[in-house]
């Protein structure tokens, strides 16, 4: 399995991964969360973008041997789904979050036949409704989704309990909680902060910060 250890390291290396509990940010739904986390900024570091390229195949062809297509979500998933996919010389495509509104009105981009067993690739997962939208989608083109991979993941119970009610299996090769205890062993945060830290992930909806 992956060093979830090793790629946590990489991401805060590269800061990536922006821990700040005096002074949380603001996410698109409106928390307020004292992480930042933008794997894309990985793209522009060669040797760690292929560590956390090799670390996905690795996953991928450890727990989906069966994938017969790569699918990233568009669109922070989409490089990554296509390195993996030309590593492990499987098909790619990927998905919109709605339809093109010209052309061909295309949402999933690529050749997907029917019955396919189709790996969903993902950048990050926080409460896991825009993921498992995408899962929809192809399951509706008459996809079979067999799981999604992921580079980081929250660790949200919302998110858990949204996979194990879609019956639909998901890895990251790195968490919330491994990253925490990185920082912590680092000296990236203070011993006092971990709690704030660890009591945001607990309840991230109604968290005020300090």
């Amino acid at each position: 399995m992956t060093n979830e250890k090793a790629v946590a390291e990489k991401l805060l290396q590269i800061n990536a991964i922006k821990l700040s509990p005096q002074q949380p940010f603001t996410w698109a739904s409106g928390w307020k969360s004292p992480i930042y986390c933008d794997n894309r900024k990985a793209l522009s570091y060669p040797y760690i973008r292929d560590f956390i390229k090799s670390e996905m195949c690795s996953v991928i062809f450890e727990k989906f041997p069966e994938a017969d297509v790569l699918a990233g979500v568009a669109t922070a998933g989409i490089p990554w789904g296509a390195m993996a996919a030309d590593q492990l010389k499987l098909p790619f495509i990927y998905v919109r979050p709605k339809p093109k509104e010209h052309g061909l009105s295309n949402q999933i981009e690529g050749e997907l036949e029917k019955g396919q067993k189709v790996l969903v690739i993902e950048d990050l997962i926080s409460t896991g409704k825009s993921s498992l939208q995408v899962c929809d989608v192809l399951k509706a083109s008459g996809a079979d989704v067999i799981g999604m991979v992921s580079i980081f993941t929250y660790g949200f119970e919302i998110a858990e309990n949204a996979f194990k009610n879609a019956h639909i299996p998901y890895y990251s090769l790195t968490n919330y909680q491994t990253l925490i205890s990185l920082a912590l062993d680092k000296g990236t945060i203070a011993s006092e902060e971990q709690n704030t830290l660890l009591n945001w992930s607990a309840d991230p909806a109604n968290w005020t910060g300090l």
